[in-house]
C-alpha cells in the first residue's frame, strides 16, 4: 500500500520508502499529504527526494521537517526565511504557517512588513578594495526624495564583510 507522500506525489511506493518515515510525525494522513505537497512544491519533488537521500535514515525524519519549516518561513518571509522569522521574534507566525499548511488550509502569502524591504530598492555592487579582494558594497536608493542630494546613498563598509573569493564558503544549510 502506498504511503500518504507517494500517493500525492503520484510515484511509486516501497516497503523502503524515504518519505513514508519521515512523515510519521504527522498524525494525520491528510496533514502528512499537505505537507508532502507543500514542501514538493516548494523545492520540487526531484530535490525532495535528492535532500531526503542525502542524508541518513535516521536524521530523514527531522530533514523533512526542518524543510517544511523553511518552505513555510520563505513563504511568509522571502528573503529570510525561517530563520529571519526566528532571528526577529516572529517565530509563531511559523509555526501557524506549519498548523495551517498541515490543515490543507488556504495559501500562503507573504506578510506586507516583509515585502517593505523590496519597496527600498537594495542593491549590491561588486568592488575591488586593496590587495584584490572583491567586495559586496550595499548600496540603497530612496523612493521619492526631495532632498538637493543625490538619490542614491551609500552604505559604509565593514572589513570583514570583504573577503578574497577564494575564501568563500558555502553554507550547509539542512545538513
Amino acid at each position: 500500500m502506498s504511503c500518504n507522500g507517494c500517493r500525492v506525489l503520484r510515484k511509486g511506493c516501497s516497503e523502503n520508502c524515504m518519505l513514508r518515515h519521515c512523515l510519521q510525525w504527522i498524525e494525520n494522513p491528510q496533514a502528512q499529504a499537505h505537507a508532502t505537497l507543500f514542501v514538493a512544491k516548494f523545492f520540487g519533488r526531484a530535490a525532495l527526494m535528492s535532500f531526503l537521500s542525502s542524508v541518513p535514515a535516521n536524521q530523514r525524519s527531522a530533514l523533512f521537517q526542518s524543510l517544511l519549516y523553511e518552505a513555510v518561513g520563505r513563504t511568509i518571509n522571502p528573503v529570510n526565511g525561517a530563520v529571519g522569522l526566528l532571528w526577529t521574534g516572529n517565530w509563531q507566525l511559523c509555526q501557524m504557517g506549519v498548523e495551517k499548511v498541515l490543515r490543507g488550509g488556504a495559501e500562503l502569502t507573504p506578510l506586507p512588513h516583509f515585502l517593505s524591504s523590496a519597496d527600498e530598492h537594495h542593491v549590491t555592487e561588486r568592488v575591488m578594495v586593496g590587495g584584490g579582494i572583491l567586495c559586496h558594497q550595499a548600496k540603497k536608493q530612496r523612493v521619492g526624495t526631495t532632498s538637493q542630494e543625490s538619490e542614491t546613498s551609500y552604505l559604509g563598509r565593514k572589513p570583514q564583510d570583504c573577503a578574497p573569493q577564494s575564501q568563500r564558503n558555502l553554507l550547509t544549510l539542512f545538513l
